[in-house]
């Protein structure tokens, strides 16, 4: 990434020797939604029919999830996604998760996060909730929290292969290619700027 180099084939290059290594690093884009809607829809279930959750408790958990999906996109990208080791080993580690991206952000197969890693990330997440939170709490949260990620994933796909003449969608497309071409320094928020504006990690108006 700090060689700049950005290209503009739709060609989703190889990065494993082993054919199974390979095809877990591509995803379509609508694999999310067939893997956590279900999740989601059971985590509903289980709030509001098996444990009979107040509605309001569950709007007030659900919304709160959602909210901490919000800072949490925003520390991994910044934080986790371009975070530069020095080790050799580090960098290649870092060019399968995110590197590759930057190089080729026009890689349809690379948009969304494959379930081979947002599997084991969604299962960290969710232990780390329901340890911290109030008993039963984690279901109306952690499906906020989920829905937060698809919606990310979805934007982010919608980001590099639609073409949005106005709006809110259009600027938060404009911000997102500023992070690919301009300055990958800023603009870490994809489906949502507001903690680019709090940390000051937002492009310069001109």
């Amino acid at each position: 990434m700090k060689k700049n180099f950005v290209s503009n084939s739709t060609a989703s290059i190889r990065m494993f020797k082993n054919d199974f290594l390979e095809s877990l690093s591509k995803v379509q884009f609508y694999v999310p939604l067939i893997v956590y809607v279900p999740v989601i829809g059971f985590l509903f279930w289980k709030a509001l029919a098996e444990i009979q959750m107040p509605v309001l408790n569950f709007a007030g958990w659900f919304l709160l999830g959602l909210a901490i999906w919000t800072i949490t996109e925003y520390i991994l990208h910044r934080y986790v996604f371009h975070f530069e080791p020095d080790a050799e080993w580090g960098k290649k580690i870092h060019f399968i998760f995110h590197g590759v991206h930057h190089d080729y952000p026009n890689d349809a197969k690379r948009l969304v996060m494959p379930p081979s890693a947002s599997i084991p990330m969604a299962l960290g997440f969710y232990f780390l909730f329901d340890w911290i939170l109030p008993a039963n709490t984690v279901y109306p949260f952690f499906s906020g929290f989920m829905i937060g990620y698809l919606f990310y994933d979805m934007v982010h796909y919608a980001l590099h292969h639609a073409n949005f003449k106005s709006g809110f969608w259009k600027k938060l497309k404009q911000h997102h290619m500023l992070h690919h071409y301009s300055d990958s320094t800023k603009g870490y928020g994809v489906s949502w700027t507001f903690w680019d504006h709090i940390f000051r990690s937002n492009f310069d108006k001109k």
